[in-house]
């Protein structure tokens, strides 16, 4: 029996093409993540106001990614791209008013309608690239193509690093010290230096959103097909694989977020600033990276379920490492729980996408809409951080620093994912 290839030659082009997308959107979610510690220093927000940018920045995932299946139910995947980059581009351009008026909610706003464009994004290409082939190597197919997400997202930290963090006056410990003019004038440079690169983003995502305008993609438009959702809906919700699916999905995500957003405060207390945190984060999406690489070999032998299972109690237990293990050696551990993630997303996805058929158009805008997790949850670890002040060590609670102490919500999240993971392996046949 000849073995069926991952992606086949005759749509290997389209396959780059959307593949570059899932890089597209790894740059926007990591050029973000550290921009909490950016916006608290030059706002000088508390932590809870600062975790504003994730609510903001995930929260536009949970708004569109269901007008976002309904659109290329009616349309088509390529319509739906064309959609997502247009309202991508959109969202990163309206920082340059956003520093202008020097406005926090303006920039939220902006984030919040970039994200936008993500959900439709997301929403159309992870089915579309499960589509690419045959059923039995789909999650396989899905795997490679969300490896190349932490690529995106690495140049996004690149980007953070190299032109935002680095050139912030306000991340001098004087900052806080100095007069209201002072500030002002410090102010109004630290927004602009912020603004320029997400700018430059919105030109080159229009630039991206011709090619692919003017690109043939071998897909059936389906703006005959009746409109059934709330027929989809009743049917996909039936099915335990998804409905769990999802809410493993919400869990992951909001774990993933947390140890990604949270590193730099983690560091901070290390004595580490926030330029060199960089270094850490980018290390941990490395091992993200070649986690992906790896899993995506591993599960042409290893059963979906069985290996989501044991990433997850893996990371269960680097996150123990992480609360209780004070030092670099806990900082390694919040590194190392990335290698654990990395299979998370792409797995859960498939496992729950199995079998749906057509269905599975209105399936992954649920699934798009668990990526809701990152916006609430990272403000609930911010609550924590809060409690003793506004420092990420006033306070001790069972004995370790508060900033620890707040990696108890990543760890609930991965005991989900871990019991999706068991569920997967013995009553879905996942």
């Amino acid at each position: 029996m000849t073995k069926q290839p991952i992606v086949a030659k005759d749509i290997l082009v389209p396959f780059i093409l959307i593949t570059s997308l899932f890089a597209l959107w790894g740059f926007a979610n990591d050029i973000t993540n550290p921009m909490v510690s950016a916006f608290k220093k030059v706002l000088e927000l508390n932590n809870k106001q600062a975790s504003w940018v994730q609510a903001a920045f995930y929260g536009g995932y949970f708004t569109m990614a269901l007008p976002a299946a309904i659109f290329i139910k009616k349309f088509s995947y390529k319509k739906g791209i064309i959609v997502g980059l247009g309202l991508y581009a959109l969202g990163a351009l309206l920082f340059y008013p956003a520093a202008q008026f020097e406005a926090f909610g303006f920039f939220l706003a902006a984030l919040y309608i970039l994200t936008f464009g993500l959900a439709f994004l997301e929403t159309t290409a992870n089915p579309y690239v499960l589509s690419m082939g045959a059923e039995e190597t789909a999650t396989q197919r899905l795997n490679l193509a969300q490896a190349f997400n932490p690529i995106g997202a690495l140049s996004g930290l690149f980007v953070a690093q190299a032109f935002i963090l680095g050139a912030l006056q306000s991340d001098d410990g004087d900052y806080t010290t100095l007069s209201e003019s002072a500030k002002s004038t410090i102010r109004t440079a630290d927004l602009m230096v912020i603004r320029d690169p997400y700018v430059a983003l919105g030109l080159f995502v229009l630039l991206m959103l011709v090619i692919i305008a003017l690109i043939k993609m071998p897909e059936k438009s389906e703006a005959g097909d009746s409109l059934n959702i709330s027929g989809s809906i009743r049917r996909i919700f039936k099915i335990k694989r998804f409905r769990e699916g999802v809410i493993a999905q919400m869990f992951y995500v909001g774990a993933q977020i947390m140890c990604w957003t949270y590193i730099y405060q983690y560091a901070e207390t290390l004595g580490i600033d926030n330029q060199s945190a960089v270094n850490y984060a980018m290390t941990a999406l490395i091992v993200f990276l070649i986690g992906r690489w790896v899993c995506t070999w591993l599960l042409r032998s290893i059963n979906a379920g069985k290996l989501l299972m044991y990433l997850a109690l893996a990371a269960v237990m680097l996150t123990l490492g992480t609360i209780f293990i004070q030092g670099m050696i806990g900082l390694y551990c919040l590194v190392a729980v990335s290698f654990c993630m990395s299979l998370m997303f792409p797995t859960i996805y498939g496992i729950a996408l199995k079998g749906l058929g057509d269905d599975a158009k209105f399936a992954s805008a649920f699934l798009v809409m668990a990526i809701v997790g990152g916006a609430f949850m990272p403000f609930l670890q911010g609550m924590i951080l809060d409690m003793g002040g506004i420092g990420y060590a006033d306070t001790l609670i069972l004995g370790v620093p508060e900033v620890n102490f707040s990696f108890i919500l990543p760890l609930v999240c991965f005991v989900v994912v871990a019991f999706y993971g068991k569920r997967a392996l013995n009553e879905f046949n996942g």
